[in-house]
């Protein structure tokens, strides 16, 4: 989808009964059917009931059901690494709830690209290209990508097949039924580069290369243009409270908080109706207004209904799975997510979606990406270069929503080869290894060594008050990790992830079992105790670890013999030994070995360049 950093603006005019001029260009009313069903929605207060919890709706099997989207993205160019960090957190927060909520009907997740609009048909006719060849093109490289990363979409969805063209037409109708269109004349500026309309604040001048001046978007440079035609206006104004009342009903709506805030304060602001066609002469790549072929539906309220049309609408099956929908955008998009597109839904007589999680954009070495810059990340060299797994984490653990976050391939290097080679591969290497660890086994939890009750003395307890704080910081680790998936908080998952992994290392530097013997009488059972423990919090990590990294987190669990069946998060249970339980791993042959966890990518890069050299 396209950005929505600027208002959309329009010069309009509106009389009255007594013929009060109330904007700047005239306004026909053409006394479309269902007109008066619109002054009865000035009343609309919204709907009574939103989904309040975590899960959203319940299926008829008693299972919750969650529905997860990224945007469609826009095809005038090739995916870079702000596409993929869009489409990494939905498939984790897709990817966690799976394992809290096994089944496949409870959970789904979309995402795809958004092909029409004179951006598109511009950049079609520069190519030579009929638009249908080049959206096939740059479609094909979004799937190409999203299947290398291991995106785990259940529906890629491309707005130029025909059960899009049916959903979104099907809504255009229930709009228009509802008396929230009507037909006037539009005069202002246009932004095809953003598929936005602006207001003349948002436009300034900036010289040009035959010596005089452009008109241009203020804030992206995109040139724009005057545009004076007749469309379709879709009733926005009236929908300023009821959006407001559903905002400030749930805080949790917009995430993170300064996002919520934000779309209060435009709240406050006026809310001019929204052209939502354009003249099919001037636009033809897109969706023909129903009845009308003289138009042709706004690129934008045509790109929205995607998260209606993937999950079956208009057929009855799209109600259980809406409003149970978390969408995941830029904040770039956020005004056209969180103003427009729940006013459409609420005109339409549907709620609002249960969560939009808006995150922030990628810069890289502190400038922003830009073609005219040549700083674009390819994200595919970067999966090739680091990983699938490691390219996931660094995104994942780097990202902050907040506010924008900064590449460069020394950062993604020193972070992959400190967290995930050093930290978590040579814990690994250590509590498996054959000097320390012979029998290839899960080794049995000695509780004289390590009582449940801390502070006890005896001639068997070694445990340390260090190592009870390992263990309850282990123990609470996947509450606190569902936490911050819950709250669109996954680098902070992953930080808490990688704490106590550096904790866990702590813990085996401290007690050094490689000086420890299997023959000692007094010393096999704190060894083999110290495995257990060390292992135990390696089966939590790799456990949690599966939405981010899933590759890895295969290669870490078969590692220790933890079977496909045991890697949940519903059953996920640490160190049971320790709080009077058996364990179902205690004496289990470990899986076999398979080298490095993740090997040191410095190293690798110095043997490719001496390689190359040589």
């Amino acid at each position: 989808m396209r950005p929505s950093h600027v208002l959309p603006g329009r010069r309009l005019r509106r009389r009255g009964r007594a013929g009060t001029m109330l904007r700047a260009s005239v306004l026909r009313r053409l006394g479309r059917p269902g007109a008066r069903a619109g002054a009865r929605l000035l009343e609309y207060s919204g709907p009574r009931h939103y989904s309040s919890g975590p899960l959203g709706a319940r299926d008829d099997a008693g299972g919750a059901r969650a529905f997860f989207t990224t945007p469609i993205f826009y095809v005038n160019a090739a995916p870079h690494i702000g596409h993929l960090y869009s489409a990494l957190l939905a498939d984790a927060l897709c990817r966690h709830r799976r394992l809290r909520v096994p089944g496949a009907a409870a959970t789904r997740f979309s995402t795809g690209t958004d092909e029409h609009g004179l951006k598109i048909q511009q950049a079609a006719a520069a190519a030579g290209l009929a638009p249908t060849e080049l959206c096939d093109r740059v479609s094909a490289q979004f799937q190409q990508l999203f299947r290398a990363a291991g995106i785990s979409s259940t529906d890629f969805i491309r707005t130029t097949e025909a059960r899009h063209r049916i959903a979104v037409q099907h809504f255009w109708g229930l709009l228009e039924a509802r008396g929230l269109l009507y037909k006037g004349l539009y005069e202002g500026w246009y932004c095809a580069s953003e598929e936005c309309f602006l207001p003349e604040a948002k436009v300034t001048r900036q010289p040009s290369s035959s010596g005089g001046s452009c008109p241009v978007s203020l804030e992206s440079g995109h040139p724009v243009s005057w545009t004076k035609e007749e469309n379709y206006i879709f009733r926005l104004s009236q929908f300023r409270e009821p959006l407001q009342r559903w905002l400030r009903g749930d805080p949790q709506a917009i995430t993170p908080e300064p996002f919520h805030r934000a779309v209060l304060q435009w709240l406050e602001e006026e809310l001019p109706d929204l052209s939502v066609s354009r003249k099919s002469s001037h636009l033809h790549w897109g969706i023909p207004v129903p009845g009308d072929d003289s138009q042709t539906i706004y690129v934008w309220l045509d790109a929205l209904v995607n998260y209606l049309t993937v999950i079956g609408y208009p057929n009855a099956e799209f109600k259980s799975w809406w409003p149970t929908t978390s969408h995941i955008i830029g904040k770039d998009i956020l005004k056209f997510h969180a103003i427009y597109w729940p006013a459409l839904l609420l005109g339409a007589g549907m709620s609002p979606p249960h969560r939009i999680y808006v995150h922030s954009h990628w810069t890289v070495c502190g400038q922003k990406m830009s073609k005219s810059l040549g700083n674009v990340v390819d994200p595919r060299t970067c999966l090739d270069r680091y990983t699938v797994d490691g390219f996931r984490y660094f995104l994942l653990r780097q990202g902050v929503p907040n506010w924008d976050c900064d590449y460069y391939d020394e950062k993604v290097v020193k972070l992959l080869d400190s967290e995930l080679a050093d930290a978590l591969g040579g814990l690994l290497n250590r509590c498996t290894a054959q000097r320390i660890n012979p029998s290839g086994t899960y080794p049995v939890f000695c509780t004289a060594c390590f009582p449940s009750e801390a502070g006890l003395v005896g001639p068997s307890v070694r445990a340390q008050a260090e190592d009870y704080a390992l263990v309850n910081a282990v123990a609470t680790l996947p509450r606190q990790v569902a936490e911050h998936y819950e709250n669109f908080q996954i680098y902070k998952a992953l930080e808490a992830v990688s704490s106590c992994v550096r904790q866990t290392n702590g813990f085996v530097q401290r007690h050094a079992p490689w000086k420890l013997s299997w023959e000692s009488p007094v010393d096999a059972p704190w060894l083999g105790t110290v495995l257990h423990v060390a292992l135990e919090c390696l089966r939590v990590f790799g456990t949690l670890l599966q939405p981010v990294t899933p590759s890895l987190a295969d290669k870490l669990l078969s590692r220790l013999g933890v079977s496909a069946t045991e890697r949940g998060l519903g059953e996920l249970c640490f160190l049971p030994r320790f709080y009077g339980h058996p364990c179902p791993f205690e004496g289990r042959r470990l899986g076999p070995e398979t080298g490095l966890l993740f090997p040191r990518l410095d190293q690798s890069r110095a043997w490719l360049v001496k390689a190359h050299r040589t």
